[in-house]
């Protein structure tokens, strides 16, 4: 009887240091649901129907492409972006936008100097994950050497 109590109090003990304690005012803050959980609007950018032959214009275009990506991620709308490895169904990469609609992200998408001029188009999707995932660009910027 003692040695089952002596494992029943080392259970809970291993169990409760695995424990996270909830934060509400983070929550709050997040704008979490009872879940951790929130929607956003999930983009995949596919490679558009215009074809740019001239380098210049195309470098010129993608760098104000990647400049746009900054701009959103430091207002805090974007919550992540980056490339897909090249495939069949040329899709090219995301955007993550903390944002309540797929309104509010296509005027943002209108923004990007690859998706005006044709070279992407977007597709939009509501996506429910963490609320946290706006957290790791503040420690994107200490890990970031390089900038675009």
């Amino acid at each position: 009887m003692k040695q089952s109590i002596i494992i029943l109090l080392m259970t809970i003990v291993t169990i409760g240091c695995f424990a996270q304690k909830f934060d509400k005012r983070l929550a709050k803050e997040l704008e979490a649901d009872e879940y951790g959980m929130k929607s956003y609007v999930l983009v995949i950018l596919k490679t558009g129907k215009t074809t740019i032959s001239d380098k210049h214009q195309r470098d010129s275009i993608f760098a104000g492409h990647m400049k746009n990506i900054g701009r959103m991620a430091d207002a805090g709308l974007l919550v992540s972006a980056g490339p897909i490895a090249k495939n069949e169904r040329q899709y090219r990469g995301i955007y993550i936008f903390d944002v309540k609609t797929i309104a509010e992200a296509e005027t943002l998408v209108s923004t990007d100097p690859a998706v005006t001029s044709g070279l992407l188009a977007a597709e939009y999707f509501s996506w429910y994950a963490s609320a946290a995932l706006p957290l790791h660009n503040k420690y994107h910027k200490k890990i970031q050497k390089k900038s675009f």
